[in-house]
C-alpha cells in the first residue's frame, strides 16, 4: 500500500483529527513566525536594535516547556481534545494582545505568555493524531503534521508580502488572532483519542513516576530536540533579517524567498516523513541533516534573489524533512500513560536550551561587522552533523502499538 492509499483509508473522524493538528499547527507556527519578519521595524518604532527585539524570540522559545508541561499534564489527565481547544484560543488571545503593544517591555511580556501558549499545542496536537490514525499511516501524517510548521511560516510571508505595506506590524499581530476560530471546527468535528477513552479506565501514575523509569530515554529526547531547535530556528529566525540588513532586499522580495523555501520546507516534510516508514526513523533523520550542509553556501553567498531563494529551498527541504519524522518518532519513543506530556515536553525543553539561537546569531553577525551570511552558515553546518549524530546513534521503536506493552517497556526499545 502506498503512502497516498494510508491516507485514503482513514476514517472521517481520523482525517478531521490530522486536519485539526495541522491547522493548530500551522497557525500557531504562523503567530510565532510574524515576528521574524518584523523585526526591524518594531525595533526602529521603540527605539532599539534588533538585538533587543529578539530577546522576544528568546522568551517566546523559552517559556515553550512551562507550557508543554502545564498543557501535556491537562491532555493526560482531561484529555486531549477539551486542552488542544483551550491552548488554541489562548495563543490567539495573546496574540492580537501584542499588537497592541505600548512598548518594548509590554511587548516581551506578551510574547513571553504567547510561548507558554505556543508551547502546548504541539505535543497535544501529536498525541491526539498520532494514537487516532492506523500504524501504516504514521509517517506520512507524521509530516503532513510537522509540515505545519513551514505552513504557517508560508502563511507569514504570504500576509507579510501582501499586507504588511498596509497594515504595518501591528496589524500583522491582529491579523494572527485568526486561529481562534480553529475551536469551532474541534469542537464540532474531532473526537478525543481512543487510546485515552481506554486508559480513562485504568489507574494512572504519576508523570514523574512514569520519567523516573525512562530517564535515559527522556535526556536524550532532550539533547536531540535542542539539536533539532537549532537546525530549524537557526535556519529560519534571522534569515529574513539577513535578506533585508545584509543584501538590502525589500519587503516583497524578502516574502516573496520566504514563501518559496517554505513551500520546500513542506515537501521536504513530506517526502522523508514517507521515507521514515520506509527506512526507519533514524536512518531517515540522518540523510536528511547531513545533505543540509552541502547547500549552506548557496543558501547564504547565492548571487541575486534567484539562487538564494533555490538555495533556501533546499536547505529547507532538509532541515523540514529531519524534522517531518519528529512527531512520530517521539509519540512512538513516548510511555504509553504520558504521551500527552512527554513527547511536547521532550521537544519544548530542547526549545528551551536552544532559545538563545537567535541572539546568539545576531551577536556573532553584529561581532562580524553586520555579516549575518556567516553567521548563519556556521550554526546550520555545526546543527546538522550534531542531529545527525544523535538520530543516528538513538533510540527507535518504529511501528509500536500504542497502549501495548511494548508501549511502556523501556528495555525493549531499540537502541545502537
Amino acid at each position: 500500500m502506498t503512502a497516498l492509499d494510508s491516507l485514503r483509508f482513514l476514517s472521517p473522524q481520523q482525517r478531521n483529527t490530522v486536519i485539526a493538528a495541522y491547522l493548530g499547527w500551522t497557525l500557531d507556527a504562523f503567530d510565532f513566525f510574524i515576528l521574524v519578519f518584523v523585526l526591524k521595524h518594531i525595533a526602529e518604532e521603540f527605539h532599539t536594535d534588533v538585538p533587543a527585539v529578539a530577546v522576544a524570540i528568546f522568551l517566546t522559545l523559552a517559556m515553550r516547556p512551562l507550557g508543554a508541561l502545564i498543557f501535556g499534564l491537562a491532555a493526560d489527565r482531561y484529555g486531549r481534545r477539551m486542552t488542544l481547544m483551550v491552548d488554541v484560543l489562548l495563543y490567539s488571545v495573546f496574540e492580537f494582545l501584542t499588537g497592541f503593544s505600548t512598548g518594548l517591555t509590554m511587548f516581551l511580556v506578551l510574547r513571553a505568555l504567547f510561548g507558554i501558549a505556543m508551547g502546548g499545542e504541539w505535543g497535544v496536537g501529536a498525541s491526539l493524531v498520532m494514537e487516532t490514525i492506523p500504524e501504516d499511516s504514521r509517517g506520512l501524517v507524521s509530516g503532513i503534521l510537522q509540515a505545519g510548521y513551514p505552513s504557517g511560516y508560508l502563511l507569514a510571508s504570504i500576509v507579510f508580502f501582501l499586507l504588511f505595506p498596509v497594515i504595518g506590524w501591528r496589524g500583522m499581530f491582529i491579523v494572527g488572532a485568526v486561529p481562534a476560530l480553529l475551536v469551532l471546527y474541534i469542537r464540532r468535528s474531532v473526537e478525543e483519542s481512543p487510546a485515552f477513552v481506554q486508559r480513562q479506565s485504568k489507574p494512572q501514575r504519576p508523570f514523574l513516576t512514569v520519567l523516573q523509569e525512562n530517564i535515559p530515554l527522556f535526556i536524550w529526547a532532550v539533547i536531540l530536540m535542542t539539536a533539532f531547535n537549532f537546525f530549524s530556528h537557526g535556519t529560519q529566525d534571522l534569515y529574513p533579517t539577513f535578506l533585508e540588513t545584509q543584501r538590502q532586499y525589500d519587503s516583497y522580495t524578502v516574502g516573496a524567498i520566504a514563501i518559496v523555501y517554505n513551500i520546500g520546507a513542506i515537501v521536504g516534510g513530506l517526502a522523508f516523513g514517507v521515507m521514515s516508514q520506509r527506512i526507519g526513523r533514524r536512518r531517515a533523520m540522518v540523510i536528511a541533516s547531513l545533505l543540509a550542509i552541502p547547500v549552506a553556501p548557496l543558501w547564504v553567498y547565492g548571487h541575486g534573489p534567484v539562487m538564494l531563494a533555490i538555495g533556501a529551498f533546499l536547505m529547507q527541504f532538509f532541515v523540514q524533512g529531519a524534522w517531518g519524522i519528529v512527531p512520530v518518532h517521539l509519540n512512538e519513543l513516548s510511555p504509553d500513560e504520558v504521551r500527552g506530556t512527554f513527547p511536547g515536553f521532550a521537544y519544548q525543553l530542547g526549545n528551551l536550551l536552544a532559545s538563545g539561537n537567535a541572539s546568539i546569531q545576531a551577536g556573532l553577525a553584529k561581532q562580524w561587522n553586520g555579516d549575518y551570511a556567516f553567521a548563519l552558515m556556521i550554526v546550520a553546518c555545526i546543527v546538522a552533523v550534531a542531529v545527525a549524530l544523535f538520530a543516528g546513534f538513538g533510540y527507535e521503536k518504529k511501528g509500536v502499538r500504542f497502549g501495548s506493552k511494548s508501549a511502556r517497556a523501556p528495555d525493549e526499545i531499540v537502541k545502537t
